[in-house]
């Protein structure tokens, strides 16, 4: 059964049970949607596996199967940041 951890681990954003924006990997490491997209193109820095849309449990079954309480946070490289590309500059002269 998945953890349904309570945060993203690498920017400690609350990610509840019923969150949209949860993203796992099939060892349950968890993160936000941003870091998973921008941060990390939808692959697991930990492990290397896809990052996919974690499951949202069915309320009525959170009392019988609570979701995780403990918080992971790892260090993990910064953004990347998209410069924009530039022509190359040419010499003084040419057409």
């Amino acid at each position: 059964m998945l953890e349904l951890r309570p945060n993203c681990e690498c920017c400690d954003r609350d990610l509840p049970p019923a969150s949209p924006e949860a993203r796992i990997c099939t060892f349950e490491h968890t993160f936000c949607a941003d870091c998973a997209e921008l941060r990390f193109d939808e692959t697991c820095p930990d492990c290397g596996g896809g990052l996919v849309v974690r499951p949202i449990r069915p309320e009525v079954q959170l009392h019988r199967f609570p979701a995780s309480l403990r918080r992971v946070v790892k260090a993990h490289r910064p953004a990347t940041v998209q410069t924009p590309r530039r022509e190359p500059e040419r010499p003084t002269g040419w057409v």
